[in-house]
């Protein structure tokens, strides 16, 4: 959500982004990968039944799975400033029209992703709001922004079921290797702003090459060869040959 935000709209990810917005990146990416990719579905961008119809869309764009969480809408990124959370039926009701849409599927398949906000009130609302979420039948589970690696363990003690960890560098949840999230009991681990600021570091200190004299960026970005190949182009020229027409010059 903060990544097709910032880089798709430019805007802050504080709920600007829409339904269309998200669909169409995903198709984009889908389209283009053979990993399985997870959708941000924000708060599903309405009530209960415009949620089955985002679960679906996303499904039908080619998302693996989609993530929706309890916040009041519009909502913002877990770890800033200034979040509210809907109440507990609320919240339930969400993830009972996720599944409910999930089931409804007949020749599509997407995993529920449930994200609770909940720590904001407390610890253990929070931990409460997973547990039924995976009671309702989510596939996986998320609770966001833990604050210690002691909550994180016991996150994964009291909660059954697949359970993602949000590393975020410089956020309000300890960075920890994949060894140790395993360890404690997670099953994914989600880097959602590292490729974004690693890219937008990289900008920056090329603009400010090209501001001062445009030749010093020249060790700091890919070769013109390397990017072409990144982008598909060898793999284009390869499928181009199949189709090739025989020059007419050629003997009789």
């Amino acid at each position: 959500g903060f990544s097709t935000s910032a880089a798709q709209l430019g805007l802050p990810d504080t709920g600007q982004a829409s339904y269309d917005d998200f669909v169409q990146a995903g198709r984009n990416i889908c389209s283009v990968v053979d990993i399985p990719v997870i959708g941000d579905g924000d708060t599903g961008f309405g009530n209960a039944i415009s949620l089955k119809r985002t679960v679906k869309g996303y499904a039908r764009a080619g998302f693996a799975a989609i993530m929706l969480e309890d916040q009041v809408s519009p909502k913002r990124c877990g770890h800033v400033a200034g979040k509210q959370i809907v109440d507990r039926p609320e919240a339930l009701a969400r993830i009972r029209a996720a599944v409910d849409a999930r089931n409804e599927l007949e020749d599509l398949d997407i995993l529920i992703l449930a994200r609770t906000d909940a720590r904001i009130q407390s610890f253990d609302e929070a931990i409460t709001r997973c547990r039924l979420f995976a009671e309702l039948g989510a596939d996986i589970t998320f609770l966001e922004a833990p604050e210690s690696e002691e909550e994180m363990v016991t996150y994964c003690q009291q909660v059954p079921g697949y359970k993602l960890a949000n590393m975020l560098e410089h956020g309000k949840t300890p960075l920890v290797s994949h060894a140790r999230l395993q360890e404690m009991g997670y099953t994914i681990a989600a880097y959602p702003l590292t490729l974004l600021s690693a890219a937008m570091k990289a900008q920056l200190q090329v603009l400010q090459s090209l501001k001062e004299g445009g030749t010093s960026h020249l060790d700091q970005i890919l070769s013109f060869e390397e990017v072409k190949r990144h982008v598909g182009f060898p793999e284009y020229f390869e499928e181009q040959q199949r189709y090739a027409i025989p020059s007419d010059k050629a003997d009789p």
